[in-house]
């Protein structure tokens, strides 16, 4: 990314590690101003890292106060934040369910709801969610992420409508399967550790699910595409990264949803 005229303030949640530290670092490179956070205290160089637990209000509020004491203007939002678990619909726990949501649809929101008056106030701004190509098509097994996703989907898309005419932009980057940390961090719900119905769909599922993201884009790949939105004076709706997710959500338009449905299956399912 290009040296671009007009320092921005950025804040970038989920910036410890993966897509969000690569956005991060490479916004820094770019003269921008960034912050990024984690939930524990990490130093990265040219990044001005902040203790922020998306799920808690107290964080969120002192951590979006210190970029407005220190520097009076937050220009651009990117939320990334978030966590993956697997499991059949059956076997997803409403606590676990809740968490889920907890952290990548109300952690995100809350980020947005602190931010949004501020944008407001100056006229201007510009807000990426990191949603998923799972926040258009339900991965078996992994219902309880694409559910989130979807509803991430929905809320940026009617905030982009509610917010234009105060000068926000409002964007979604879908990647697609990514070489991160992620896959490592997924996590099991607990009654598909003992519910042999299931079992031995759910290990070919996850396995595949693995497979893919270790073979899948960098995230210095899906970094430029989020930077090229956020920085973009006419950014679109949404974005796909990667050729070939561009074309499986164009196969979403394209098929019945019957037989949309039976390739997932057969991809993740069978």
């Amino acid at each position: 990314m290009e040296k671009v005229r007009g320092k921005k303030v950025v804040l970038i949640t989920g910036a410890s590690s993966g897509i969000g530290l690569a956005t991060a670092k490479l916004a820094a490179a770019a003269g921008h101003v960034v912050y990024g956070t984690s939930r524990s205290i990490k130093s990265v160089e040219g990044i001005r890292m902040l203790k922020m637990d998306v799920c808690q209000d107290s964080e969120v509020d002192a951590g979006i106060g210190q970029i407005m004491r220190e520097q009076g203007r937050l220009d651009v939002l990117i939320g990334n934040a978030g966590s993956g678990i697997a499991g059949s619909v059956e076997d997803t726990g409403i606590d676990e369910a809740k968490s889920q949501f907890e952290v990548n649809y109300f952690g995100a929101l809350r980020v947005l709801c602190k931010v949004l008056p501020i944008m407001r106030r100056q006229g201007s701004g510009s807000i990426v969610t990191v949603s998923s190509v799972a926040g258009m098509l339900a991965i078996p097994f992994q219902s309880g992420y694409s559910a989130t996703k979807f509803a991430l989907e929905s809320t940026l898309e009617a905030l982009r409508s509610e917010v234009a005419p105060f000068g926000i932009r409002v964007s979604l980057v879908e990647p697609g399967d990514t070489r991160t940390g992620f896959t490592g961090a997924r996590t099991l719900t607990v009654a598909a550790q003992s519910n042999k119905a299931y079992a031995e769909r759910l290990t070919r599922s996850v396995k595949r699910m693995a497979h893919d993201e270790q073979h899948g884009a960098t995230p210095e790949k899906v970094a430029r595409v989020i930077c090229r939105v956020a920085f973009s004076k006419y950014p679109p709706v949404r974005t796909a990264v990667g050729l070939d997710y561009k074309l499986i959500l164009l196969m979403k338009r394209l098929l019945p949803d019957r037989l949309l449905v039976h390739v997932l299956r057969m991809m993740y399912a069978s």
